[in-house]
């Protein structure tokens, strides 16, 4: 049965706790990004430092980007459709388990003893133990400290896999949650031997040649909203038969829409056909999170996402409407 534990229980509490169980699965939200991974990945080894049996899995229906499969113990990464129960689950870089994916969150369902360590807003959580800490720069930043709690070697596979997660999630240090913890953090894993320049190449300068047509043809698809504030755009499967491309190839396209002088908020939708998946990234403090929770989803203030099972007409049209309301009401308060 699920036990709805308090927020925020200290790092020492959570290190505590990991100690007092011997079987585990690590895994994180579904179509995981590199704060998820390096979370997951940065967990396992704790667990294993202290001792433990502990799997990492992972949610997707794509097979892992190659960038993700350089990270330290990628190779020992298991599909959550292929685990093994384990009586014991912490959950990372997500505190709801509706965002597992359905064979994760059965696994989770079914544990004896849950944690949860994320950054991401609650409002409960459904777990034994938990750290929720929506101002942390990213989730491994709390699996950082989580390490350091528990007294384990700060090895350089575990700061690579720390590291990774802070880069991608601040956006190469770029977006508002760059701040001054990310930064005294950052410093600890490269002192234990994170490769930063390594780690950058392998995740902006090895660019699929699919990915770069598919930005081109975002670009081109680009509608300027809102006096230029809202940028939109959309990908869709076809796409990716055209230029041979995987949806890993989208990663990083609303990045581009967002770099532009003007805009406020950018939205990329991607067409699955059975749904519809949105992206959003905001850069002057515009609240994305509370917009993206409207159509079922959520995420940080900067950046978010959703899910939709509308037709793309329509969903375009409940996405152009939301983005021009959230700015309009921000001019009105």
């Amino acid at each position: 049965m699920d036990v709805t534990a308090p927020l925020q229980s200290g790092f020492a509490q959570i290190a505590s706790a990991l100690g007092c169980h011997d079987d585990y699965l690590v895994c994180g939200h579904r179509s995981p990004d590199g704060d998820c991974l390096g979370s997951v990945l940065g967990m396992t080894s704790i667990l294993r430092a202290l001792g433990k049996r502990a799997r990492p899995i992972f949610s997707s229906k794509e097979p892992l980007d190659e960038p993700f499969l350089r990270m330290p113990g990628a190779d020992e990464l298991t599909s959550a459709d292929q685990a093994v129960f384990a009586t014991s689950f912490v959950m990372v870089d997500a505190s709801d388990p509706s965002r597992l994916g359905d064979a994760a969150r059965a696994l989770f369902e079914r544990a004896s003893f849950k944690i949860i360590v994320d950054h991401h807003e609650a409002e409960r959580c459904c777990a034994d133990v938990c750290h929720v800490d929506p101002d942390a720069p990213s989730a491994t930043c709390l699996v950082w400290e989580v390490a350091r709690a528990a007294g384990v070697p700060l090895t350089a596979e575990l700061a690579e896999c720390c590291f990774t997660g802070l880069m991608t999630d601040t956006g190469r240090f770029q977006y508002q949650n760059a701040d001054a913890r990310a930064f005294a953090l950052a410093a600890q894993m490269v002192e234990a031997g994170a490769d930063v320049a390594r780690i950058a190449q392998s995740f902006y300068q090895s660019k699929t040649l699919a990915s770069c047509r598919l930005e081109a043809l975002v670009v081109e698809r680009l509608e300027l909203l809102s006096n230029d504030r809202i940028a939109f755009s959309w990908v869709n499967e076809e796409d990716l038969r055209r230029v041979g491309g995987r949806w890993a190839d989208c990663e990083g396209l609303i990045d581009v829409l967002r770099s532009l002088r003007t805009v406020r908020i950018a939205c990329v939708l991607k067409d699955h056909g059975s749904e519809i998946r949105g992206s959003l990234r905001s850069k002057d403090g515009t609240d994305v999170a509370a917009l993206a929770r409207r159509f079922g989803g959520g995420g940080h203030k900067a950046a978010a996402g959703f899910t939709l099972t509308c037709p793309f007409p329509e969903a375009a049209r409940l996405l152009k409407e939301a983005l021009a309301g959230a700015l309009a009401d921000e001019m009105d308060s």
